[in-house]
Parts: structure tokens; sequence; C-alpha cells
């Protein structure tokens, strides 16, 4: 929606009064508060803001979001193409190419009214629908950016020269569902953000204060672990990104080899999908930046007309079974999906 302000919303923390953008990472370390979206892609916005204020998020109101059909959904890979994307990392690891590589793809749905999307009132329909620590919204329409997330997951945690990731590896609906392949997964994972944060931090400085740990969210559980560590002197934001992005979890490892193979399998960019998105308060030298999981945005540049995509993916090892890792995909898209469709329920049934 083209006439609503410019907004950003970080669970009960909200922004307005835009008063400059930039793709300059270097800016997160000059004053202000910042909202910040980065595309897996690479491209960076940064808006700062000079009003910032704590309110609670609004209460979904009845016919404020336009939702799209539940049938309206279609896939950027379809299951036979998932599945074969799969066998076709197994190949690549058989080949001692990559131990680990994330494959996902992106549903989009044809906006019933574009005009009158607004995702913030999406947002808040995913606070009821899907409560999420890392839950928000972006508003930059001017920009190209308009997001909502319920991502659950911790990117980058700053506190003046104290970094954190949480990386997440490792879904299933109950904990009796999570493998040995899950735990394998999360740990080699942890192991490259080990070593994403060991280039931007202090030597003997980075550690992990949790392993494996299992978190319930809504509908599933994840296996979710910690890595901190200390910058080094002279690094900032633009540093940190440098070395970091795009978030372990949603790549694999090793790093380098595993982005080859997603450009090679997965037919379109993942924007926002799998980015990272957050604030960052510069005055006071704190942030904290959440893989952009569990999110939805909005394309106006579609030559049929505005669409609202979301991302859905799963980490693929040697042990994967293709049809798991599509159901998977599924899992973690259903809920959202629904939600955003209007066919949610409070009991957490869908509706047919």
């Amino acid at each position: 929606m083209h006439d609503l302000p410019p907004l950003a919303r970080f669970g009960d923390l909200v922004a307005a009064d835009l008063r400059d953008v930039t793709s300059d990472p270097a800016a997160l370390d000059s004053t202000g508060f910042w909202a910040v979206v980065a595309d897996f892609e690479g491209q960076l916005v940064c808006a700062r803001f000079g009003d910032v204020r704590r309110e609670p998020v609004p209460a979904a109101v009845p016919g404020a979001w336009a939702a799209p059909a539940p049938g309206d959904w279609s896939s950027s890979l379809d299951r036979a193409a998932y599945t074969a994307g799969v066998r076709r990392i197994r190949e690549h690891i058989a080949a001692g190419e990559v131990y680990q590589a994330n494959l996902c793809r992106v549903l989009s749905a044809p906006l019933p009214d574009p005009a009158a999307a607004d995702v913030d009132a999406l947002t808040a329909l995913l606070a009821r629908g899907n409560p999420a620590p890392y839950a928000g919204t972006v508003r930059l329409p001017a920009h190209g950016v308009e997001v909502a997330t319920a991502s659950p997951e911790l990117y980058l945690r700053r506190a003046g020269r104290v970094v954190e990731s949480g990386p997440i590896k490792g879904t299933g609906r109950t904990p009796a569902d999570l493998l040995d392949k899950d735990r394998a997964e999360n740990v080699m994972i942890v192991d490259l953000v080990r070593n994403d944060l060991g280039r931007v931090c202090a030597t003997g400085s980075v550690t992990v204060p949790a392993l494996c740990a299992v978190e319930r969210h809504p509908g599933l559980v994840h296996l979710v672990s910690t890595v901190r560590g200390e910058l080094d002197e002279g690094a900032g934001w633009a540093e940190l990104l440098a070395k970091t992005f795009p978030p372990g979890s949603v790549t694999g490892a090793p790093k380098s080899s595993a982005l080859r193979i997603i450009d090679a399998l997965e037919p379109v960019p993942r924007g926002p999908y799998c980015g990272g998105i957050g604030w960052v308060d510069a005055d006071r030298g704190t942030g904290e930046l959440a893989v952009g999981i569990r999110t939805f945005w909005i394309d106006r540049t579609e030559p049929g007309g505005p669409v609202l995509c979301f991302g859905t993916g799963a980490g693929i090892t040697w042990g994967s079974d293709p049809e798991r890792e599509w159901e998977e995909t599924e899992l973690k898209a259903s809920r959202l999906l629904a939600v955003a469709s209007g066919t949610y329920e409070e009991s957490g049934r869908t509706r047919r």
C-alpha cells in the first residue's frame, strides 16, 4: 500500500518518521535507530527512523488483510523438482563437494487487492496465529521493501563488542521426530557459524554456550544452538555482515560450495527469505537481526501484478530422504500459509 507511511515493528518496538535510507552497512555504527533488511542475494536496505516507541502489536482487525486464496499458491519447485534437487545434493555430497546444503523454494500467490495490502496487518495476524521471538514488520514501499516476519531464528545479536548467533537445524512436529541426522546437521552448522564469527571476533573469544537445545515453536520443535564471540577492535556491522552473511544455517557447509549448488538448483532468487531482518540502535551499540525465515514479502515487480511471497526449505545431508525433506518444507509452511490465507483457527486446526 503506497500511501501508508514507512514503518518498522519488532515485537513491541515501533519506529516511524523515516529520516534516511542507505545500503551502506557502516551507517549502522553511526547514530540513530535503524531497521535492516538484507536480501539473501546481498541487497541491503537500512532505514533510519526518528520516532521509536514501545506499544503492543495491534489486534488483528477483521478484513484489514486481504488474503490470497489457499489454492492460489504456486511453488518455484514442485514436489518432483524438489526431491530431484535433494538427490542432486546427495550426489554433490558423495563427490566430496559439500557436507550439507539448504534447498529452498519460494511460494507465491496473487494479492486480491494489491492497493490495500499492508504487511503490518499481516504481522498482526501472525502475532495471533504464529507468535515468534523475532516477529516484525518493515514497510518501505517506496524502496521495494514490504516484509512481515515470524522468524524463530537469531542471526546476529550485538551488545557492544559481544555478538551472538542462534542457528537452528533440526525440525519435527515433536521432540520424538528429531533424528541423529538432525543433531549431526546442527553440530555441522554450529562449526560453520563458529568459523564465520571467528573471522571477525577476537582469537579465542568464540564459544558455544548451548548446543542442540530443543525449542518448542507453534506446531513444531527445533534444535537450536548458541554461538558467541567478542568483536575484534575496529570491527563493526560492516565487517560483521561481510564475514557472516548469508547466515550459515540457511546456506550449508562449506558455505562457498553450498552457495554454488543453491544457485544451480533454485530457479528464483530468495529475496528477503533467508536473509537478515531486524533492528540496530547505533546510539546504544545494540542490535538484533533474525534469519529471514517464516517470512512473507510483497513483490510488486512481477509482470502479472503484485504477489505475496513466502519461502520454505530444508537442510540436505547424506542421510536425507527426499520425500521426508519435502514434507519438512510443507510442515514449515502449512501453519503460516493458513494464517496468511485466513483459514487458520485458534484451535490450531486448519479449515478446509
